[in-house]
């Protein structure tokens, strides 16, 4: 039986404790006294790593980095709420560029992303998508720069292949502690491409983003969605839930990251802590979510 560890586990190589599960803030909006309710709705649910990127609320009317703007706010009115957290924020898209990850760009986009939130210090910075124009050991030297600055924490990538990741650790003296994919049961990629093989060789965390297929997994008739649903009433958990447990299974530890911005399905994330499965279990829902058969 494979059930998720609910200990705080160090974030990659790092003395830096994280949650098990994450929240994230890609749709992060509105006015301050809701947006406090689900920042505190997360820590209920024993959550303590926050996501968020200075893109986040790009096509929303308050713009670029209007979601790290909202949690800035919130930390603003409850300064105390900083110390229970771990924050995670993430650099290098740019509407327009598409991708900005040469040094000019990045030392502005981080001092950027301390100024919006308030806060002295990211936890960890993570280049969002690899700017194919700017040459590794250019990022590797802005990184290290934020971190002797002290400016930030640890480093991390998201949506980085593993070729791209070896292309920056190879310039970096500071460990890459996590690297953040797309993955679920209907984008099992990282299974297959090298991601989570890698994460769990070098020892990086894994964040994995849009953990219920972009919401499909929360309901609907897809076959992974009902297999979902049936597992999880065994737990007394829904199928969003059982989707959360079905990807800390893997032993790359992965933390997904909860994207709700409904408080009550945040505290209802804690619930995937409690779900255990067989091998024989885990893989009829892969199999589901792929909609074909393992050779």
């Amino acid at each position: 039986m494979f059930t998720p560890d609910p200990h705080p586990r160090p974030l990659g190589k790092s003395d830096i404790l994280v949650s098990p599960l994450a929240w994230g803030m890609w749709r992060f909006t509105g006015e301050v006294a809701p947006a406090r309710v689900l920042v505190e709705a997360a820590l209920e649910a024993g959550i303590t790593l926050f996501d968020t990127a200075d893109i986040y609320g790009a096509d929303t009317p308050a713009g670029f980095g209007s979601a790290e703007a909202l949690f800035g706010q919130v930390l603003a009115e409850a300064p105390s709420l900083r110390d229970a957290m771990v924050i995670a924020t993430k650099g290098g898209i740019r509407p327009g560029n598409p991708y900005r990850s040469d040094a000019g760009y990045l030392a502005e986009a981080v001092d950027a992303s301390l100024g919006r939130m308030g806060i002295e210090r990211i936890d960890l910075y993570q280049i969002h998508r690899r700017d194919f124009l700017t040459h590794p050991q250019e990022v590797a030297t802005s990184l290290t720069r934020m971190v002797e600055q002290g400016k930030v924490r640890g480093i991390g990538v998201s949506n980085h292949s593993p070729a791209e990741v070896d292309a920056l650790q190879a310039f970096l003296d500071l460990p890459i502690l996590s690297t953040q994919p797309e993955f679920s049961p209907l984008h099992p990629q990282p299974l297959f491409d090298g991601v989570l093989d890698q994460a769990m060789t070098r020892g990086m965390a894994v964040l994995g983003w849009s953990p219920l297929g972009g919401g499909r997994l929360s309901g609907g008739d897809h076959p992974a969605t009902l297999l979902l649903r049936d597992h999880g009433q065994r737990f007394d958990v829904d199928a969003a839930t059982a989707a959360l447990s079905w990807s800390m299974a893997h032993p790359a530890g992965v933390i997904p990251i909860v994207g709700s911005q409904n408080a009550d399905r945040i505290r209802a994330a804690a619930g995937a802590l409690r779900v255990s499965w067989t091998h024989a279990e885990w893989y009829a829902v892969l199999q589901a979510g792929m909609g074909a058969t393992l050779p």
